[in-house]
């Protein structure tokens, strides 16, 4: 069989949201390209990550919502039922309705430059393609973007009972919803999956070793999330779970003891790199452990070669916005490698870290964690949900706030919280710390009553007062001419 051969600027080996925000800056530096993907296209997040499991949680939120209206003089609550299977059933269509267009947008902005097929290394600047339609093409390339995702972790020790163990790519592939669901791993997604199905009816039993959820280490956000949803599933923290099949489902054992039955088990175990499946070791450049080559996390470039990593691939920061500027960086400077110019690749800034997980009332970090900051060196403040009169009214008066700024100016440094609606709070704080407000000057902006945001009004105020402050002004306010 004859081997086609191709000849272009750059390859960009994923269609994910790194791969595509890539080949928008190579067309935008008008290089040549080619755009390798084995499918099925559409982003990760489209089609089983960020927004089916909001779908899930939004429809969550709907169910719980029309439970309580006993509380508002609604009545005959308790002849309401939910066809789980008909909910699941929509929700699924809905997903579709992201990633579908998704696909076509890849389809329509590659064009006839598409390559459906594996591809794995040669050298540093060759790929061979396995084609899904049969044949291999070889493509030398000037330089080359690895944007090719990630997969879901499942143990080898989790094998023999495959059967009965689903991963979080394949938990929205499921026609009908199982009638009890075990959660290995309650981070960020593992937790508000388990929120979902709780929230919709589904008994569920989440384990973790680790202490905390959704990734949340700042002691006191942690024990008040564990506070408040907690309740609303079983979960065994700092635990080892063991596993074992049984008739129709698995058994969930903990170190106590105690067991359950469940019908399913999600393994939300994290993701790894799918780049140890391009064979980079053989081609002759140095992989770590996980079979990712050591990277620029300002250029994306692979140490001094034409060759740039972006995304989940990196497994780095497995987050869209983190994909999207990725692979933004890496496509701007392997269009600049493949121009000839001789050009160094950029150097850019990398933006302020954001997390969220939307579990209603939100958990959500920015910007430094508490972790990495030395306790004599900031002040903290702090704002409590009973203390604000939006998120009384939205039934949420747990929440709490926690502001991290310096001790001797009051610059901004990072935060944590549960808060409803915090995914608001979280990105107005981002947008703070990446100009480099202090307390005093954030203050400066309006808040409005009554609002969630006030609460950041009253965290700021706390860290103001915490620190050497010799203005005679009220907080939040200045003088004309000033």
């Amino acid at each position: 069989m004859t081997t086609q051969r191709i000849d272009t600027d750059v390859a960009i080996i994923g269609a994910g949201t790194a791969g595509m925000y890539a080949l928008r800056e190579v067309r935008r530096a008008k290089r040549r390209f080619v755009l390798i993907d084995h499918g099925p296209l559409g982003t990760v997040c489209a089609r089983v990550g960020c927004m089916p499991s909001k779908v899930a949680l939004h429809a969550a939120a709907q169910w719980r919502a029309a439970q309580g209206l006993e509380r508002i003089g609604g009545s005959g609550i308790e002849h309401l039922r939910l066809d789980r299977d008909a909910t699941w059933a929509a929700l699924r269509k809905e997903r579709d309705g992201f990633a579908q267009p998704t696909a076509a947008g890849t389809r329509k902005m590659a064009g006839e430059h598409l390559i459906e097929g594996r591809a794995r290394f040669l050298s540093t600047n060759q790929l061979e393609v396995e084609l899904n339609a049969g044949g291999h093409c070889e493509i030398n390339a000037k330089a080359i973007i690895i944007a090719v995702g990630s997969r879901p972790i499942v143990p080898d020790w989790l094998q023999p009972m495959r059967e009965r163990v689903i991963t979080t790519d394949e938990l929205f592939e499921l026609e009908t919803l199982p009638q009890t669901m075990g959660i290995l791993g309650l981070g960020a997604i593992g937790l508000e999956m388990g929120l979902a199905l709780a929230r919709l009816g589904v008994p569920v039993t989440g384990a973790d070793v680790a202490a905390h959820i959704g990734g949340m280490t700042d002691p006191e956000i942690s024990a008040r999330a564990l506070e408040r949803l907690g309740p609303e599933f079983d979960m065994w923290l700092q635990t080892q779970t063991e596993l074992g099949m049984a008739d129709n489902g698995l058994i969930m054992k903990r170190d106590d003891s105690t067991q359950v039955q469940v019908e399913l088990l999600l393994a939300a175990l994290g993701r790894q790199s799918n780049a140890d499946r391009l064979g980079l070791a053989d081609a002759g450049i140095t992989v770590d452990g996980r079979g990712v080559p050591e990277f620029d996390t300002q250029t994306m470039q692979v140490g001094t070669l034409p060759i740039f990593i972006a995304g989940d691939a990196n497994n780095t920061l497995a987050l869209m916005h983190e994909a999207a500027d990725e692979g933004a960086i890496a496509g701007y400077n392997a269009a600049g490698i493949a121009a000839d110019s001789g050009m160094q690749p950029q150097r850019f800034v990398r933006k302020t870290p954001l997390a969220v997980a939307f579990t209603d009332p939100d958990l959500a970090t920015v910007g430094a964690r508490l972790s990495d900051l030395a306790e004599e060196h900031i002040v903290i403040g702090t704002a409590e949900g009973q203390g604000n009169g939006r998120s009384r009214v939205l039934h949420e008066p747990r929440g709490l706030l926690r502001l991290y700024a310096d001790r001797r100016d009051g610059r901004l440094l990072g935060a944590a919280m549960m808060a409803a609606r915090g995914e608001h709070l979280a990105h107005v704080l981002a947008l703070a710390i990446e100009r480099g407000e202090t307390a005093a000057s954030l203050l400066q902006m309006p808040f409005y009553h009554p609002a969630v945001e006030e609460m950041l009004q009253s965290a700021l105020q706390d860290v103001v007062r915490q620190i050497d402050d010799t203005s005679p002004l009220p907080f939040g306010l200045r003088v004309v001419g000033v």
